[in-house]
């Protein structure tokens, strides 16, 4: 079964990381992401631009448009990561290894009902 775990993280605190300390923690989340990378069950992963990038399409009627997310929360989504688990304790054992290598923030783990491999080509660099 596929799961996404979403990455939430106080974004002052990580954006105000140096470009070494970032670095760092991005090595260490590679080591743990190779593991299932080589089993051929790590899907997509995206870390997201700040919010500051953000824009927000409110369902209204008729539909509203505004700059930034408007989440009213300490932490942001600041990306996630799509891996296919056997079961949620192995993803929580993956997710706990993510922990280790970047301490801090929050993980939220959801199954995925709907999946689409999409189409979509290239990169964006921050």
């Amino acid at each position: 079964m596929l799961y996404a775990i979403l990455c939430y993280h106080d974004e002052d605190l990580v954006g105000s990381w140096s470009k070494e300390h970032d670095a760092d923690v991005m090595q260490k989340l590679t080591v743990v992401q190779d593991k299932l990378a080589k089993q051929g069950r790590l899907g997509p992963v995206a870390r997201l631009l700040p919010t500051t990038s953000a824009t927000t399409l409110r369902k209204e009627d008729p539909p509203l448009v505004l700059d930034g997310p408007f989440a009213e929360t300490k932490e942001q989504l600041l990306g996630f990561y799509v891996i296919d688990a056997k079961n949620l304790d192995e993803v929580l054992d993956f997710a706990r290894e993510l922990g280790d290598a970047n301490p801090g923030g929050t993980y939220e783990i959801r199954p995925i009902g709907y999946f689409t491999g999409g189409s979509a080509k290239g990169s964006v660099k921050p």
